[in-house]
């Protein structure tokens, strides 16, 4: 028994945690940058994270350039509208254009060195690009697609969870798991767990599949939490932001723009 419990503590410290779908005020989610790389260091067990705005880097450059002063490291990445549903796209430093079909913007960001993903194929809320049509992508462009979000931290139920993490089987394609947090709460809800704590190891885990999704108990608040800061962002600007009292960083909110 002793030996099976250093066992698992000795795997445990050479695996690594990443968020790999995070939200900031660049697009819809209702924490600023800084808020968001402080938040991740300080108060998750996250090694890596991915800020993935809706069709602008903006916000994944600006944490590249912050990351630094921060314990997480960074992925700079993008979520795209395609005509077919979104697009998680990861290790990206150009931005790529919405608007073009899946595979077409598959193309591009492999030509950039970026990885694409199909996050929440089965949210019926957000645009995820449906099982048919990503069988139909991986039979045809075999190697194109670099896997598929399983875990992901904001639909309504498990549903669509479980049915993802049965297509990633079916394609053969490795499985990640992202909050899709929008707000600071939720960070790290859902993650990917690799062998490795840096980028690089990281990247290298996804292209071999050797990756593993998984999730944490979301606070039970979760609905009534959301409607609150959506309300507050949409409706009068406000979201979370960092600043320095004191000598001291503390989280607050405050209109921005």
């Amino acid at each position: 028994m002793d030996l099976q419990y250093h066992i698992l503590v000795i795997f445990t410290h050479l695996m690594g945690l990443a968020d790999l779908h995070l939200h900031s005020t660049f697009s819809d989610g209702v924490a600023t940058v800084e808020a968001i790389l402080y938040h991740a260091s300080a108060r998750t067990d996250l090694d890596v994270i991915a800020i993935t705005d809706h069709n602008t880097l903006a916000g994944a450059l600006l944490a590249l350039r912050l990351a630094e002063a921060f314990r997480v490291d960074v992925i700079p990445g993008m979520e795209i509208s395609t005509t077919e549903g979104d697009m998680l796209a990861l290790f990206v430093t150009e931005p790529v254009a919405a608007g073009m079909s899946f595979v077409d913007t598959a193309r591009r960001v492999r030509e950039i060195g970026g990885l694409p993903f199909a996050p929440h194929p089965f949210d019926f809320l957000a645009k995820g690009v449906g099982a048919r049509r990503l069988r139909r992508i991986q039979q045809a462009h075999p190697g194109l697609l670099a896997g598929i979000e399983v875990i992901n931290g904001s639909l309504l139920t498990p549903v669509g969870n479980i049915r993802a993490e049965k297509l990633r089987w079916e394609l053969g394609l490795p499985g990640i798991g992202g909050s899709d947090a929008h707000m600071l709460e939720d960070i790290g809800v859902a993650r990917t767990i690799f062998p490795g704590r840096t980028v690089d190891e990281l990247r290298a885990a996804l292209e071999a599949g050797h990756v593993t999704p998984a999730a944490r108990k979301r606070d039970s608040n979760y609905y009534r939490r959301s409607a609150m800061r959506f309300a507050l962002r949409l409706g009068l600007g406000f979201a979370h932001t960092l600043e320095e009292r004191r000598g001291k960083d503390h989280i607050r909110m405050r209109r921005v723009p």
